[in-house]
């Protein structure tokens, strides 16, 4: 098993990257939490590696901290979420605060994220509250990324839906962080607009 690459950053994307290791390039999902924190492409990267196997597929999934990858493999050991879910559900709120809201059995905040319904919310809760992992949270600022300002809103757009917002509410999201910060390169605004998706 795979738990840990260190190489060059390939190609990057707020759901996934591709890792230089010595010539071979791995396709890597990340969470968002993840993705903020990493340098432009041509970078040094390591990551932590949970390699998922099922029959039909290997998928790598990296995190730039502990806690990161442990509350993914905590989220897959909840009944009825798998590695996408698990992902998805990293990518809606910060790890700190994902901790915080099961601790508070914040339903409703749990339910903000897309792809999570109530029933799953209570899932988490439920089968993760006693069991949170206590570890020191590395706390990095990520390194901005420019983008063109003309594609910014179609690049931050592309980002939300394929996360698997509606694109109404994305469009409305984007054009208040851009608001918000209209000097912020795509990960301030990509940041912002998860923030107004949450309100």
């Amino acid at each position: 098993m795979i738990a840990q690459l260190r190489g060059r950053i390939l190609e990057k994307h707020p759901n996934r990257i591709v890792v230089d290791v010595g010539g071979v390039g791995y396709d890597v999902f990340v969470p968002l939490s993840t993705f903020y924190g990493l340098g432009d492409a041509g970078s040094d990267i390591s990551l932590r590696i949970h390699t998922h196997v099922r029959e039909d597929a290997l998928a790598l999934y990296g995190f730039r901290t502990i806690l990161e990858q442990d509350l993914f493999e905590r989220l897959i050991s909840v009944s009825g979420i798998g590695p996408k879910v698990a992902l998805g559900v990293l990518s809606g709120i910060e790890p700190l605060e994902l901790t915080r809201a099961i601790e508070r059995s914040d339903v409703a905040r749990l339910t903000a994220i897309p792809g999570v319904g109530r029933k799953t919310s209570e899932r988490i809760v439920l089968e993760l509250k006693d069991r949170l992992p206590r570890v020191q949270v590395e706390h990095a600022v990520a390194g901005e990324v420019e983008a063109a300002p003309g594609g910014l809103r179609d690049d931050v757009l592309s980002a939300l839906v394929n996360l698997g917002y509606h694109r109404p509410l994305a469009e409305k999201a984007v054009g208040a962080a851009i608001k918000a910060v209209p000097d912020g390169g795509f990960e301030p605004t990509l940041k912002q607009a998860l923030r107004e998706m949450a309100k």
